[in-house]
């Protein structure tokens, strides 16, 4: 394996482990600043406030995302090993 090769596998790993996981964090991140809108506003300083929605956001999100987290998935993981096969040669 040359190393352009081995360069191009990593980047193209990482980029994939982002879309993936963009869903989710760009969810909590919206949920973290509403939360903390909303406990700026009424001046409630408690932690289940913010641990609370972000759980229920974050299964949310999860259910409803899981036949798209499993497809992509398992054709990466299809592209990833047809590409390892052609790697020996």
């Amino acid at each position: 394996m040359n190393p352009e090769l081995a360069v191009d596998l990593f980047k193209s790993t990482i980029l994939f482990a982002l879309y993936i996981v963009a869903p989710f964090l760009i969810t909590m991140l919206v949920v973290g600043l509403i939360t903390s809108l909303f406990q700026a506003v009424t001046s409630m300083q408690e932690q289940t406030v913010t641990f609370a929605p972000k759980l229920l956001a974050l299964s949310a999100l999860a259910l409803l995302l899981a036949p798209w987290l499993l497809r992509s998935l398992s054709e990466y993981t299809i592209t990833i090993f047809a590409r390892m096969a052609t790697l020996a040669h």
